[in-house]
């Protein structure tokens, strides 16, 4: 009997009881409450089950669910290596996502308000526990404190000589928000604002009876810029031991198909190559996939019995728009073009940052690799590399360069059905000229001579690369790995639509627009050779349906395209 794939779910009681597999994590628990510092800080990129592991926090420590220890954690980890601390706290759990960020006044009253709701629910959960309990809570109902209902629970669990744990999830969910509304973000996280003030009544908390804090998020941007008000944790989210606590790894992966019944012959993909790749300290023992992204893909595969649709997860999407938000100082958008086009960028990680310095580019290239945008590359010659993580995380960037070149509006009429029209005959009836045609007339023809300053073929394979991925059809290879080198492009077939006729390895080259005939004539001598060694390669042998094309721009106005056999 297969479990069930836990797909969206984020309480660990109710996947356990339910009938859920679960990837076990908890040997990281243990782990944790060994470190010295009892005040914790930890963050990673969106989607790789932070609020789960929270959950499993909540449920371990929790004293008022310590008679379901056997039942949450007997056949995992930490049920058969207890640790001394487990189930004797009163947990309190703040989750900072969806507050009303649309006004200064907006925020401060939600932000209260969370905060005091969170309390009530601290009293409700203790009040066998907690003296006169409800007492407390009609005080806080009456005086309606705001943050100042902390007190009322510190003094609670002080009176009954309890221990209270910290959890905060999305501590700085809310914070691109208000970074766009400008000085409330400094008035409300710098100053004497609500943010502040809350983690300063933690502090105080910690003098008292707060004796374990638990904080993830995203980035450190808002951790820094909180400076004295909440600087005795540590930051454990770069450190190898705790590479793989979030994620999952290739055996985790391979453990969780037998589980749930994922059929391996209906993924036609390379999933390392689609969603692996994340490295949180270059000394890691294995890289680790992004746990929605692989459980988005089995869900599609355990409910349709089907190869999966979509193959890139369309919750991505959010994340583009806050990419294009990063790149609205021009230094950043020159960079994340320069990103998109080589896959990678020579960086120094910076592990604290404040919002005053996100014009700087280390510390922009930082921000993504937090926001999990980049990853821990290669080092050369003691130079560190950060890396685009894997193909999923690419498309962003090759949607990127299309509204690098193009409004939203633009695109939009631009994706109109002679588009469409263009790619069906590349794919049914061999005839890529005309596709090509449009790209340079639609594409090219757009960019500025600015643009042109640094313009060579890996810009635009980088530009082929995303209008193709965005047209559905292809799932768009760069530098694909074969037998002798790696070919510019290769269009391989979206799983999706198998009736495609027509796959493609194209070789780019480019030439300035007054380059002699004999200049062009020399750049497809040279993609000739190229791609005869391409065809050696056991993936397209004996294939009629793969088509091998040497492709020459000359500047942003022609193309000429010739077949294998020119």
């Amino acid at each position: 009997m297969f479990k069930k794939l836990p797909y969206g779910q984020s309480n660990f009681a109710a996947m356990i009881e339910g009938g859920y597999a679960y990837v076990d994590k908890t040997r990281f628990v243990e782990l944790l409450e060994n470190e010295n510092n009892t005040y914790q800080f930890f963050i990673r990129p969106r989607r790789f089950g932070k609020s789960l592991f929270l959950s499993v926090l909540e449920n371990y420590y929790d004293l008022s669910r310590k008679d379901k220890f056997d039942i949450l954690f007997g056949n995992l980890y930490i049920g058969k290596n207890p640790t001394p601390e487990r189930g004797t706290y009163a947990v309190f759990r703040f989750d900072f996502s969806g507050l009303d960020t649309e006004n200064h006044e907006e925020f401060r009253r939600s932000f209260s308000s969370r905060v005091q709701e969170n309390v009530n629910m601290f009293f409700d959960r203790y009040c066998n526990i907690f003296v006169n309990a409800s007492e407390q809570l009609k005080s806080i109902k009456e005086q309606n404190p705001g943050i100042g209902a902390l007190d009322f629970a510190y003094r609670a669990a002080a009176g009954a000589n309890v221990p209270i744990f910290v959890i905060i999830d999305e501590y700085d969910h809310f914070a691109n928000n208000l970074v766009a509304m400008g000085k409330t973000y400094i008035d409300e996280v710098r100053a004497g604002g609500i943010v502040r003030a809350f983690y300063e009544s933690l502090k105080k908390g910690t003098s008292t009876v707060v004796r374990r804090i638990f904080i993830t998020g995203i980035t450190p941007m808002m951790m820094t810029d909180l400076t004295s008000g909440f600087n005795m944790s540590a930051d454990y989210s770069l450190w190898e031991k705790y590479n793989e606590m979030f994620g999952f790894t290739s055996k985790e992966i391979e453990w969780l198909m037998l589980e749930t019944g994922v059929d391996r012959k209906l993924i036609e993909i390379d999933m390392e190559a689609y969603y692996n790749g994340y490295m949180f300290n270059e000394e890691g023992q294995n890289k680790v996939y992004n746990s929605q992204m692989i459980l988005f893909l089995f869900n599609q595969i355990l409910s349709t019995g089907k190869q999966p649709k979509h193959i890139v997860d369309t919750n991505l999407r959010t994340d583009y728009g806050r990419l294009r938000r990063l790149a609205e100082h021009e230094k950043n958008r020159e960079k994340l073009l320069k990103i998109a086009v080589d896959g990678k960028v020579a960086a120094n990680l910076v592990e604290k940052f404040s919002l005053d310095e996100l014009q700087n580019e280390s510390y922009f290239v930082s921000l993504l690799f937090y926001l999990g945008m980049l990853t821990i590359g290669e080092t050369v010659e003691e130079q560190a590399y950060l890396k685009i993580p894997n193909y999923s995380i690419q498309t962003l960037y090759w949607e990127y360069i299309v509204a690098y070149t193009q409004s939203a509006q633009e695109w939009q009429a631009n994706t109109t059905e002679e588009f469409f029209t263009l790619v069906r005959e590349m794919a049914f009836r061999e005839d890529i000229k005309p596709f090509l045609d449009y790209f340079v007339e639609n594409f090219l023809k757009r960019l500025s001579n600015r643009d042109l300053i640094n313009f060579d073929e890996k810009y635009i394979k980088a530009m082929l690369l995303s209008t193709l991925f965005l047209s559905g059809f292809y799932l768009p290879v760069s530098e694909n790995e074969v037998t002798e080198g790696y070919t510019d492009i290769y269009l391989q077939k979206h799983p999706a639509k198998p009736t495609i006729k027509y796959e493609y390895v194209l070789e780019v080259k480019y030439v300035k627009t007054d380059a002699a005939e004999t200049e062009v004539e020399a750049k497809f001598a040279e993609a000739r050779t190229q791609i005869e060694k391409y065809k050696k390669d056991a993936r397209f042998a004996d294939r009629d349906d793969v088509k091998f094309v040497a492709v020459v721009f000359k500047g942003k106005g022609d193309v000429e395209v010739r077949a294998a056999d020119f």
